[in-house]
Order: C-alpha cells, then sequence, then structure tokens
C-alpha cells in the first residue's frame, strides 16, 4: 500500500489473523472511516492527513477478525459532517451503528435525524491535539439527548477526569468514557487517575471502552507488548462486568505506532478469560447499550 509524502498510513493492510475465536454478534464498538477522499472530503485544517481508511476496508477487517457488529465513531477527520459514517451505516446491512461529533447547541431536528440514520450517541474531545468544547455547553445538552434515545460518548486526557468526572455525573443520560480514560497503564492501578475513573463507574449511568491498550501502553517494548495494558483493561472487566466495551480503534491514527489489529482481538483471552465475561463485553454490553436490531 502506497502512500503520498504527505499522508500518514494508519492501519496494517495484512493484520495476524487472530487465534481466539470470537462469539456469534461480537461488537466493536470504536472505529472510524476515512474518506474515500474524492467522496468524503477531509476536513480544513487538519495537523495530520490519513491516507483514506473506507468502509470497505473496514468491512474486510470485520470479516477477517469474526466481528459481526460495530459502532462507527465519527473523527474529526471528517468534522461535523457526520456523512461518511452515515454511508457507513446505510451499507452495513443493519450491523453497523454510529456516534456523531455535533456542536453542543446541535439543533434538535439534526438530532432526530442521527437518531433515525442510525446513530446512537454524540462525542466530544477534550484532548489538547483536538478543538475542544465546554463541559457546561455539553452538559446542558443531555436533555435533549434523552430525548432522542442518544447518549454521551467523551474522549479526554486522563489529568482531566478529576475536573470532569463531577460535571459529567450531571449527564441526563449514559456517558460512555473512550480508551479507558487515557490513562498511562505504566503508572498501574493505584495511580489517581485510573481510581478516579473507577469511582466514575461505581454509578451504573457510566460505561467504559476497555479499548486502546496500544495507546495506553503506546511505548511497551515489542516482547512485552501491551501487558500493562492489558492489566488494566482486565481490572476494568472484573470489577464492572456490566459497563464496559471493546472497541479495536482501528485505523490508529495519531499513533506512536500502528498496532495489529489481529493481536489486539487475541489480548481479549487475557483481558475477558472466561468465556461468559467475553460473550458479556462483546455481545450482550453492546447490545444493551447500543440496541442493535439485526440478529
Amino acid at each position: 500500500m502506497t502512500t503520498s509524502p504527505t499522508e500518514v498510513q494508519t492501519y496494517l493492510p495484512d493484520p495476524s489473523t487472530p487465534t481466539l475465536r470470537l462469539p456469534p454478534l461480537a461488537c466493536d464498538t470504536h472505529v472510524h472511516v476515512f474518506g474515500p477522499r474524492p467522496k468524503f472530503p477531509y476536513a480544513g485544517g487538519l495537523k495530520v492527513t490519513p491516507q483514506d481508511a473506507p468502509k470497505e476496508k473496514l468491512y474486510a477487517l470485520h470479516k477477517r477478525l469474526g466481528i459481526e457488529r460495530c459502532v462507527i465513531v465519527q473523527s474529526a477527520v471528517h468534522g461535523h459532517d457526520n456523512s461518511v459514517v452515515q454511508d457507513a451505516i446505510e451499507h452495513g446491512e443493519g450491523r453497523y451503528l454510529g456516534i456523531a461529533l455535533v456542536q453542543p447547541d446541535v439543533a434538535d431536528a439534526e438530532l432526530e435525524r442521527l437518531a433515525r440514520a442510525g446513530f446512537r450517541g454524540v462525542r466530544f474531545n477534550f484532548m489538547s491535539h483536538l478543538v475542544g468544547v465546554d463541559i457546561d455547553d455539553v452538559i446542558a445538552l443531555t436533555p435533549r439527548l434523552a430525548g432522542h434515545g442518544l447518549h454521551l460518548q467523551v474522549h479526554f486526557e486522563s489529568k482531566l477526569v478529576h475536573e470532569l468526572g463531577p460535571k459529567l455525573k450531571q449527564s441526563h443520560v449514559p456517558v460512555v468514557i473512550d480508551h479507558m480514560g487515557r490513562v498511562d497503564a505504566r503508572l498501574g492501578a493505584q495511580h489517581e487517575d485510573f481510581q478516579a475513573l473507577m469511582r466514575l463507574l461505581d454509578t451504573d449511568r457510566f460505561w467504559v471502552k476497555v479499548s486502546g491498550i496500544d495507546r495506553i501502553d503506546a511505548n511497551a517494548p515489542p516482547e512485552e507488548r501491551y501487558r500493562a495494558g492489558e492489566a488494566l483493561a482486565r481490572t476494568l472487566v472484573d470489577r464492572f462486568p456490566d459497563q464496559v466495551l471493546w472497541g479495536s480503534d482501528w485505523p490508529h491514527p495519531n499513533h506512536t505506532h500502528i498496532p495489529d489489529d489481529g493481536a489486539l482481538v487475541d489480548a481479549l483471552s487475557i483481558i475477558a478469560a472466561d468465556a461468559v465475561v467475553l460473550h458479556k463485553l462483546l455481545v450482550q454490553n453492546p447490545q444493551s447499550l447500543y440496541r442493535f436490531t439485526t440478529d
């Protein structure tokens, strides 16, 4: 696969085939789609331009990995034009749903349209490399999200859990926290950021994605792979089995390296070692939150 000098490759064209066999209706709750740009132009002002990662590549990857359901998260690569995700939902035979990017003052008519199109929530970023929003404005939106059956998804740097957590508790809808709160896995389960994340999960309104073992342990040496990330993910799965979700995070933008998606799937044998727990993580919990209508 070739890229121009101005593009960044963000996924392996030929990832390994996992040895772990996933249960029927297993769901990948966190991926993105990029382009193709002639049909779905990228947003302006991107600091990094990823190569196209269209829906056809995603569908093929999921077939290889044994994944039958998916939730596609709108990326800042396409800004607030959610049409690239909507297109992937429309061609996904009922097995693909979405999470939109919107402004806090989004019109009710747009929320209604998104909900009808297969979006199940909206996402807001609180990351230094992305343009953020005011948390009070986001919380003020949540009563309107409730009226359309949409939940709130948040992506934040780990230190912000202390500031954002009390505000997020005021949400009128479920709150999904991305990538284990972007904690530094090398600091271990006793670090204050991870402990604050778990305190939020003591309230059953909160969910957490045990995606991103490769992000929270991004500089692990190859011989250790992502052991520190796996350990924190397993802690969350063991303690909060009804509030955890998993995602591959394909195609891995804004990263230190390109993870092997097959290896990320195989890591589930450590994160959720029991077949019953694995089924809950990959099938039951996504069905409960996202309300897939196909079987």
